[in-house]
């Protein structure tokens, strides 16, 4: 047995774990678990658990159900709030412990499972490493407090902030601390956390490592947002756009490729610093946008987000220190050049980060293969120029629904080898099937304009 299994089980003997929950993600990145004993372990480790995935939105269908779960045991990890009280000091109200471990999906015969959006990515990583990159990523995770998620009101928020608002005694504030902290005892570093734009709209910004690891993070984190969240009695959501007249919640996502331990990205002898790579990376994000859209922004409400007026990127273009751009290069410090990375300013928290991390590099690898030309930068604020000034300068819309978005897809031959022909069809026809029950929603918006007058 490897050494990091062997200390999965030590530690559960050590530590009296009670349980260890068995993670997984389903298509549309909705986390899936089940739980098994101390004495399961060791088979789990070297074997993996059998379950049915017909169960599982995207996987099997029922003639061929049965699937396995194996534990990678690089990501186990105790689930702190399990163990503790409501106050997060252990003591006379603690409850047992728990710990988790992310699972790869695997066919009984041990080949990779072509459902699992961990295999997607680890596809796609693989392609790069087979070009001797390795690809990395940051994102910026913002989401809402409300009071409750009863949709048959409005949401409720918990404050009436504004970008970095220093209040005392806010409950919201006190919340993300929680969660700050919670996900620091889990060994998840947290580069900083803030208010956001819109009321109680918060942001947690995650530190550099590698896709892999970071698409697990994301969901760690969504779980741990959530439930100290629920523990105090308030409701976390990631929805891209739950209030109108605001800006949504977006996952930013800084990136770089890395060959060894130099950032492939930085060519001092270039004017601006960037390489060869990082153009041809750029330029094949922006060529491809408008496809992998569909899969950075899966929702019907993601498209409430990309909309002009509320800081959303909306024009195909990029730029290094342009917010309105859809890919932007930060400046780094002065003797920071490593540091230096791309950031994708589209995609929102409730994608599949497996998936989106998946068609964000294949693209930006088309790029380098291909030599794709990069456009100029954008200069402008480009929410303030008209249509026949965009286009005049060749710059393109984003799809402005996820239909749009769906039929780009569809013609996509890079999503098709990207995802695989089994997530690649399963994910249309679940999208077509959200569209068209939208599409045939009488909503409020309809009901307050044309009932009175028509």
């Amino acid at each position: 047995m490897r050494s990091q299994e062997e200390y999965v089980l030590q530690t559960v003997e050590q530590r009296g774990i009670r349980f260890v929950q068995l993670w997984f993600t389903d298509v549309l990145g909705t986390p899936k678990t089940f739980s098994i004993t101390p004495a399961e372990l060791e088979n789990a480790l070297d074997e993996g658990m059998t379950f049915d995935g017909s169960a599982i939105d995207g996987f099997s269908r029922v003639q061929e159900s049965d699937v396995l779960a194996r534990p990678d045991a690089n990501t186990f990890q105790l689930l702190p709030w399990h163990g503790h009280g409501q106050s997060g000091i252990a003591g006379e109200n603690a409850q047992v412990q728990v710990a988790r471990v992310f699972c790869d999906i695997v066919d009984l015969d041990g080949s990779p499972f072509q459902g699992d959006p961990r295999h997607v990515l680890r596809r796609s990583l693989d392609r790069a490493h087979d070009r001797g990159f390795t690809f990395f990523a940051s994102p910026e995770i913002e989401y809402f407090y409300f009071a409750d998620a009863d949709p048959s009101h409005p949401p409720v928020t918990l404050d009436s902030g504004s970008y970095f608002e220093l209040t005392v005694a806010d409950r919201a504030s006190d919340i993300r601390q929680r969660t700050v902290l919670t996900l620091e005892e889990m060994g998840i570093p947290v580069e900083h956390a803030q208010h956001e734009d819109a009321p109680s709209q918060h942001e947690i910004d995650l530190r550099y490592t590698d896709a892999l690891t970071m698409a697990d993070t994301i969901m760690t984190v969504r779980l741990v947002v959530k439930e100290m969240a629920r523990q105090q009695g308030v409701f976390a959501s990631f929805m891209p756009k739950p209030l109108a007249g605001v800006q949504g919640s977006g996952m930013h996502t800084h990136m770089s490729l890395f060959r060894g331990d130099t950032n492939a990205f930085v060519d001092d002898g270039r004017p601006g610093g960037l390489s060869e790579v990082a153009e041809g990376f750029i330029a094949g994000l922006l060529r491809h946008a408008p496809e992998i859209t569909a899969v950075t922004n899966q929702w019907v409400n993601s498209y409430k987000r990309l909309v002009s007026g509320y800081e959303a990127p909306i024009h195909v273009s990029w730029a290094r220190n342009n917010r309105s751009a859809l890919v932007r290069v930060p400046v780094v410090k002065p003797g920071k050049v490593d540091s230096t990375r791309v950031e994708y300013r589209s995609p929102d928290s409730a994608c599949n980060p497996y998936l989106a991390f998946a068609v964000i590099l294949a693209a930006g690898l088309r790029g380098i293969e291909k030599g794709y030309d990069l456009p100029p930068e954008a200069d402008d604020n480009l929410f303030a120029l008209s249509p026949e000034e965009l286009a005049a300068k060749g710059i393109l819309h984003l799809p402005g629904s996820l239909n749009e978005a769906l039929g780009l897809m569809e013609s996509s031959d890079l999503l098709a080898e990207t995802l695989g022909e089994h997530v690649f069809e399963w994910f249309i026809r679940n999208k077509r099937a959200e569209w068209a029950e939208y599409k045939a929603h009488v909503t409020q918006f309809e009901l307050d304009q044309y009932l009175p007058q028509l």
